[in-house]
């Protein structure tokens, strides 16, 4: 029982947990929290080194191989999951539309979203380009707007590395780790 279930389950999970921290790692390193990254870094190595002594001690069985790749497979499922309910950090949305956009503008800044619009020239005639930074947390508030107003129109979502300034809506009830991570290893001075 121990080497056809209770081993190959504990490399599965010990190999989920150590490339769901591995992911967050990434993410955080992204972010800045360059305080969170090195602490999440040493639980990741921990778990790893855990796992991998299993399977070197273990070569001949290709059930901890497979319960090894298995694990790091559903570890980034996991660890993208949980990055996408943190919802950490802002993007910029660069939207262009063909269409007049003065009721999307103002439906945007009655919630609080900051937009600014730049008249350009696309390749049919002319367009207008919204820029919308926000909180990724807000995003979901975001495109529905633009899908009742713009539904045709071409929009992108970047990352933003840092922002000085802006109108953002009022925050909502906070996840406790997100309001954790921001209160414990947010950079000074942003």
């Amino acid at each position: 029982m121990w080497t056809w279930l209770i081993l190959p389950l504990f490399i599965f999970l010990a190999r989920v947990a150590d490339v769901t921290l591995q992911t967050l790692r990434i993410i955080f390193i992204s972010r800045g929290l360059k305080y969170l990254a090195p602490l999440v870094g040493f639980f990741e190595v921990l778990i790893w080194l855990l796992a991998i002594q299993q399977i070197m001690i273990n070569l001949h069985n290709p059930f901890y191989m497979l319960a090894y790749a298995a694990g790091f497979a559903t570890g980034n499922f996991v660890g993208l999951t949980i990055e996408r309910r943190l919802a950490l950090g802002t993007v910029v949305v660069r939207l262009i539309t063909t269409k007049e956009a003065r009721r999307l503008r103002e439906a945007l800044n009655s919630r609080r979203f900051g937009v600014t619009t730049i008249q350009g020239s696309g390749a049919k005639g002319p367009v207008q380009i919204l820029y919308i930074v926000v909180r990724r947390e807000d995003m979901p508030e975001l495109i529905p707007l633009i899908m009742k107003y713009h539904p045709r129109a071409f929009y992108t979502i970047e990352d933003v590395a840092r922002v000085s300034e802006g109108i953002f809506p009022k925050k909502k009830k906070v996840f406790w780790l997100k309001d954790f991570l921001k209160r414990s290893f947010s950079r000074k001075g942003k």
